[in-house]
């Protein structure tokens, strides 16, 4: 490590020298005389301040860090939520902490970043081991889960990554899409700049050419999320000194995207916000890249999870990871999924327990079910079951309305990115015979594959019937030639649909044998909103379909299936 690195409990003291840039905030350029005080202001009012614990929230990284510092040597327990919404605000206010920052409710007009420098007056090494801040991730019950720090697991995490790749990213400063709210941008943006005496953008740049633009005045590493790199087309006119990503694995296809678009492979990040980084890895050319483990890592393997041991656990303790993992002779490892029911969506973390639980306390609303759909841009489908007062608001609203409503609350708890775009409407959840949610079917519902099948908005499910709602999308590959000026759905695509529901809702094990009694009368055009009834006799072997609408019956039939008499 230089001579200039330094333990995050010592960045305030007279061993940084008072030229050292900090941060470009605001069109500004603030260095350590300045950003020491500001933080001896913040603290002089902090400190007369009765509340124990506050709720840290700020939209640029420069007064994050000011008052971060503030806070800690002002005694604090500094809790970091991942977003500012009304419902996260009530709930910090239900756990004590007094909001500071960027909140709606108390918003902070004037950060006194401009203080005068004050040299005379030192600030001692603040007590890592002491010093608490309390980060938050989704847990798998439902609740955001509040997980407790010392600054001294983080200024571990700092010293290992300056020692992995200090080298080389020399003077470079950190542009971030990223936001320091949670731990990888915390550390990666603001801690590891401070303590290598490195600078750091304020502002966040959502974009690759913004990032481009920046790192043109000087050297600069960005730190992104698979999000925004997986959108690289183009060369990124920039010479980065390292480009990291962290809250997902990038695809192969990605990966080889980010190469080619920035001149060097994605130094990935593989952790949580419990334990810190746990591996890193650059993928190359083949698929299948393994990760490999941080410096006083050790992976063991007991009751069928896997156990972390890391200098960034206090105690000597062992964290049970939710992760499966497939481990490689020589140390490294690949990743395999999941074992609980956290996912990311746009590299955002969301447990869908939390979402089914916000969902269920909604006023319409008696059961839902949520899912993430993987598709090329992953999302997240929710399965509701309305309660009378829901039925109530989709007849006055209609299903527009409806979505809208639930969307509007839901968004009180949650980002936009992570809301559900695709909706369902039960009359109940389905069950798998052991009793759990039968996610193969909602998925299949929710996210029929290719262009050959309609969208399911509800579902009424019976042993022996079932009623879809069906909405005919225009992208239909059927509409393309039939008939080019007038597209209407043909009518065996009508008898496949029914066979392809009937075969998923009831158990149809016999060969198709005839149709029966086919009738067509009205025509489906795209666009069309159509109830799909659907009868199965098991003893006869006939499955009986009818389409319709407002208008009336589209269409009806029976399909037999096994030996005719």
């Amino acid at each position: 490590m230089s001579d200039r690195f330094i333990a995050l409990s010592e960045c305030l003291t007279a061993r940084r020298p008072a030229d050292t840039p900090v941060s470009c905030h605001d069109g500004r350029h603030y260095r350590a005389a300045e950003f020491h005080a500001a933080v001896c202001l913040w603290l002089d009012k902090l400190q007369a301040q009765p509340e124990p614990r506050y709720a840290l929230y700020t939209e640029d990284a420069y007064p994050f860090a000011v008052l971060l510092f503030a806070l800690l040597y002002a005694g604090k327990e500094v809790w970091i939520p991942g977003n500012n919404r009304p419902g996260t605000a009530g709930q910090l206010k239900e756990q004590g902490c007094r909001l500071i920052g960027d909140w709606p409710e108390a918003a902070i007009e004037d950060y006194r970043l401009d203080a005068a420098p004050c040299p005379e007056r030192q600030l001692a090494p603040l007590d890592p081991s002491a010093a608490r801040l309390v980060m938050f991730t989704s847990g798998t019950t439902g609740e955001a889960k509040p997980v407790p720090k010392r600054l001294i697991q983080l200024q571990r995490e700092v010293e290992t990554l300056e020692k992995q790749w200090g080298g080389q990213l020399a003077d470079a400063a950190a542009l971030a899409t990223v936001s320091h709210q949670h731990i990888y941008g915390l550390l990666f943006r603001i801690l590891w700049p401070l303590s290598a005496g490195r600078y750091f953008h304020s502002r966040l740049y959502f974009n690759a050419e913004a990032v481009a633009h920046q790192s043109q005045d000087r050297p600069a590493y960005w730190v992104a999320s698979p999000a925004h790199l997986k959108r690289l087309d183009q060369p990124l006119a920039a010479d980065l000194a390292a480009v990291f990503s962290s809250g997902g694995p990038l695809s192969h296809e990605a990966a080889l995207q980010v190469s080619a678009c920035c001149g060097q492979p994605a130094i990935e990040i593989f952790g949580s916000t419990e334990s810190g980084g746990i591996a890193w890895r650059r993928q190359g050319l083949e698929p299948a890249t393994p990760w490999t483990l941080f410096d006083g890592m050790a992976l063991t393997h007991e009751q069928a999870r896997w156990q972390l041991q890391s200098p960034y656990l206090l105690n000597s303790e062992r964290l049970e990871l939710a992760d499966r993992i497939e481990r490689l002779d020589d140390g490294r490892f690949l990743l395999a999924g999941r074992l609980d029911r956290i996912v990311k969506i746009e590299e955002k973390r969301l447990s869908l327990s939390e979402m089914e639980q916000r969902l269920a306390e909604l006023p319409w609303i008696s059961e839902a079910a949520a899912l993430m759909i993987a598709k090329s841009r992953d999302t997240v489908g929710a399965g509701i079951v309305l309660n009378q007062d829901g039925k109530q608001l989709l007849a006055e609203q209609g299903r527009p309305g409806l979505i809208r409503q639930l969307r509007e609350a839901l968004h009180h708890w949650f980002e936009a990115v992570v809301l559900p775009r695709k909706w369902l409407t039960l009359d109940s959840i389905p069950l798998t015979a052991q009793g759990k949610t039968d996610t193969r079917l909602l998925n299949e519902l929710l996210a029929p594959s290719g262009h050959k099948l309609p969208q399911v908005l509800g579902l009424d499910w019976a042993p022996d019937r079932v009623e879809l709602q069906l909405l005919i999308p225009h992208e239909l590959v059927y509409f393309k030639d039939h008939f080019r000026n007038f597209p209407i759905l043909p009518g065996v695509v009508q008898i496949a649909w029914a066979e392809h529901y009937g075969k998923l809702f009831f158990d149809i094990d016999q060969p198709f044998s005839q149709l029966e009694a086919i009738k067509f009368v009205r025509l489906i055009e795209p666009g069309s909103a159509l109830g799909l009834s659907l009868e199965w006799n098991a003893r006869a072997g006939r499955l009986y379909f009818t389409m319709s609408s407002e208008q009336g019956p589209h269409s009806s039939g029976r399909l037999v299936y096994g030996k005719t008499p």
